[in-house]
């Protein structure tokens, strides 16, 4: 922690052309690809401030899809686009030895159980679904020619690859696929699609959501897959609704019309749904 805490120093005077002392450098829990660490600086006066540096896991192999410059960039321009996002400092791939990204702390909370029973999230649950919807649609009306290197995904031919490759029978998985094969909606016009946008990537505070974490599978595709992933049922930790566990769907269409997005229609959201739990049987079997 010593050494990393010498290369953030150096790294931080660099970018900000004053005097830095790294005060504290802790591990904290949680993230099941990256290393997530807390950060106390002191600037020169005294100001205090709180970072989170993410960083690549040691050993890990970053996929060529997912390429630490374009997620840097998907942030940015999230944020510039009025989606709560925490502030980024500085990215790369060697200065702190493997792809990373440095950030502001946001303040709040992430923890599903905590934020769908404990009352001091109580008064946030009831606006978030519909919260959550205007914040898709704007992602979603970022141009996606706007991020070079911006990989295109094919939503179910990535899962039919991704099940293809175990070389075992899944007849429960074969089912899911060939029904989604068989109902797949018509397409629409590519946008920014964030790809993991669902309850444990939202940090919420007691006044709301603050933050839209983790966009390292950002990619362009089927606006409707952030919504059916959203909905999903792993991401409602027991809670009876449909929106990540705090709300109903209806609430979550209403938001992303009023943030300028079109919502599907039942069908086509039940597909996403449903492809949702297809692809995390899939991951979980990864």
């Amino acid at each position: 922690m010593t050494e990393l805490a010498g290369v953030l120093t150096s790294r931080l005077q660099a970018l900000w052309g004053t005097a830095v002392e790294v005060t504290a450098v802790r591990p904290l829990p949680g993230g099941a690809s990256r290393e997530s660490w807390d950060v106390r600086v002191r600037t020169e006066g005294g100001t205090e401030r709180r970072l989170i540096l993410l960083r690549d896991a040691g050993g890990r192999i970053r996929p060529p899809a997912r390429n630490i410059a374009v997620e840097a960039a998907a942030m940015t321009t999230a944020r510039a686009a009025g989606v709560p996002v925490a502030e980024l400092y500085d990215h790369g791939e060697g200065a702190l030895g493997r792809a990373y990204l440095l950030m502001e702390r946001l303040d709040g909370e992430t923890i599903p159980r905590r934020l769908l029973r404990d009352d001091a999230y109580a008064a946030a649950r009831p606006g978030l679904a519909r919260r959550l919807g205007e914040v898709l649609a704007r992602i979603h009306q970022i141009d996606p020619d706007r991020l070079p290197g911006l990989p295109r995904v094919d939503a179910l031919g990535q899962l039919t690859e991704l099940y293809q490759g175990f070389a075992e029978p899944r007849p429960a998985l074969e089912i899911g696929l060939r029904w989604l094969r068989e109902h797949q909606p018509a397409p629409v016009a590519d946008t920014l699609v964030h790809g993991d946008f669902r309850t444990g990537n939202l940090m919420v505070g007691a006044d709301g959501l603050r933050g839209v974490l983790d966009w390292e599978l950002t990619h362009r595709g089927d606006p409707r897959q952030d919504l059916g992933w959203l909905c999903t049922k792993a991401w409602r930790f027991g809670s009876a609704s449909p929106v990540g566990g705090f709300g109903p769907r209806a609430d979550l269409m209403a938001g992303y019309a009023a943030g300028g997005g079109t919502p599907p229609d039942e069908r086509t959201q039940r597909w996403w749904e449903l492809y949702g739990t297809v692809r995390w049987a899939l991951l979980c079997r990864g």
